[in-house]
């Protein structure tokens, strides 16, 4: 079976805070043939893990690279990379993915009222704005 992960399944897993559910969650990504995790996914994941679940960063990128290993796991891998170049650097894993799927639909520039994440990406050597 070809089945996409929703963010809260991704979330059990890496919280375990139900054991239940967590296992069924297990059950359903590692008996798939092909898990398909977007892009939006684990921006909501990175989100709930950080300011929900109040995990550290590296503690939340830790858990994204722990579901890309897996060998049935499709995502797009470039722009999940550009999320956790930000996560590392300390900014929002969703600000990077929104800056490298932007450019990748053309986009020549970054723009926000955000300061941290034009600081970030400015760090990154990308094109950006503040609004």
């Amino acid at each position: 079976m070809r089945i996409a992960a929703d963010t809260n399944a991704l979330v059990r897993i890496a919280i375990q805070d139900d054991v239940r559910q967590m296992r069924k969650a297990q059950r359903a990504l590692e008996g798939a043939e092909l898990v398909a995790i977007s892009t939006p996914a684990l921006c909501e994941f990175a989100w709930v893990m950080t300011k929900g679940c109040k995990q550290p960063t590296a503690l939340v990128a830790a858990g994204i690279r722990y579901f890309l290993a897996a060998a049935n796991v499709e995502t797009d891998r470039n722009a999940v990379e550009a999320g956790l170049a930000m996560l590392d650097a300390g900014g929002d894993f969703a600000d990077g993915v929104i800056a490298y799927e932007g450019r990748a639909l053309g986009a020549q520039m970054f723009v926000s009222f955000d300061k941290k994440a034009v600081a970030h990406l400015e760090q990154q050597v990308k094109a950006t704005l503040l609004l």
